[in-house]
């Protein structure tokens, strides 16, 4: 969500400050009428939860095994398609021209065995000329075979019943071997894989159950749980495979998602609604209220869930915030100017 531009007194104040500037942070200012709220606790029983990425177990690539130019596609992002239909033709008139100058060909060489045949029978031409008649024959059929092949690549299909995840030609766009056409996978074969610390990865495997949450809210339990049975040498961290149970919709390769298992509790840290943050850059901070008095804090921020966000630093439990930043600027900028 965009927030209004508005100035930050308070962090440009401090930002002077830090560079040596001579500017003094003003002093917080008196401000009535704005809608706070209290900064809650976060849940110290709650599940530890990271951050992972969705992966299809199964998805293919498809990309083009001869050139040409492409005449069809029939499919498009998230149609679902069957094994064996047809995604994607590409003209095949020089393919054909092959096929049919090797099928020519071989007529001659088969034409050319059958009377070499004849005449080895009355021993009219030597075994070596009966034999290079056969290698002649069975070179015609060996290149029709291979042109046929080059014929037959001109018509993509889909390898598997899936989803069409990407689509990368247009009609009439021409390609070249290796490029890219259509991606596809399937979807009853997703999963997400986490790096966790070892210490966590011990007392996961002891209770291998975790919870999947996206961001369009959906919370799934995973139908596998596996940990790998070493860590990884240069972080040491352990990686754990988590498998999708069959979803709908069906949750797209590279979405994020945030993997919860409860056999490791996290930390309690104040949470508060992420509406009521000022972010400018790489600075969160927002307006608490003390004593009736208004003024920004910076913070340092942890893990969000949802529209709420752990803060690691900055605030406590019980201490009292705005819910609107930009009525709290707002409120700010009125009473500096009535002082």
């Amino acid at each position: 969500m965009t927030r209004p531009r508005f100035v930050l007194p308070a962090v440009l104040a401090l930002a002077l400050a830090a560079c040596g500037g001579e500017s003094e942070p003003r002093l917080p200012v008196t401000v009535d009428g704005l809608q706070t709220l209290q900064v809650a606790t976060g849940d110290a029983a709650a599940a530890r939860a990271w951050d992972g990425v969705v992966e299809a177990v199964r998805q293919a690539t498809l990309s083009a095994q001869t050139s040409g130019r492409v005449t069809e596609v029939l499919h498009d992002v998230n149609d679902r398609v069957s094994a064996g239909d047809v995604l994607v033709r590409l003209s095949a008139v020089e393919q054909q021209a092959g096929v049919d100058a090797a099928r020519a060909q071989l007529q001659l060489a088969e034409a050319s065995y059958r009377r070499m045949a004849r005449l080895a029978e009355g021993q009219y031409v030597s075994k070596m000329q009966l034999d290079q008649a056969r290698a002649e024959r069975d070179a015609a059929r060996a290149q029709l075979a291979n042109v046929g092949q080059q014929s037959a690549y001109t018509t993509i299909r889909a390898p598997y019943a899936g989803i069409v995840a990407s689509r990368d030609v247009e009609p009439g766009e021409s390609v070249g071997v290796g490029q890219l056409l259509m991606t596809v996978f399937a979807p009853d074969a997703l999963r997400i894989e986490v790096s966790v610390p070892q210490s966590d990865a011990e007392v996961i495997r002891t209770n291998a159950v975790a919870t999947i949450s996206f961001d369009d809210g959906r919370r799934v339990e995973a139908s596998d749980v596996t940990v790998f049975p070493a860590a990884d040498a240069a972080t040491h961290a352990v990686k754990v495979r988590v498998q999708l149970p069959a979803l709908d919709p069906v949750p797209q390769p590279g979405m994020t998602a945030k993997v919860a298992f409860p056999a490791v509790k996290g930390d309690a840290f104040p949470r508060i609604p992420v509406s009521a943050l000022v972010q400018r850059g790489e600075v969160n901070a927002v307006y608490v209220l003390t004593e009736g008095r208004l003024s920004l804090r910076q913070l340092r921020l942890g893990e969000r869930s949802g529209e709420r966000i752990d803060v690691i630093a900055g605030l406590k439990p019980g201490e009292t915030i705005a819910a609107d930043p930009v009525a709290a600027q707002q409120a700010l900028v009125a009473a500096r100017k009535a002082d």
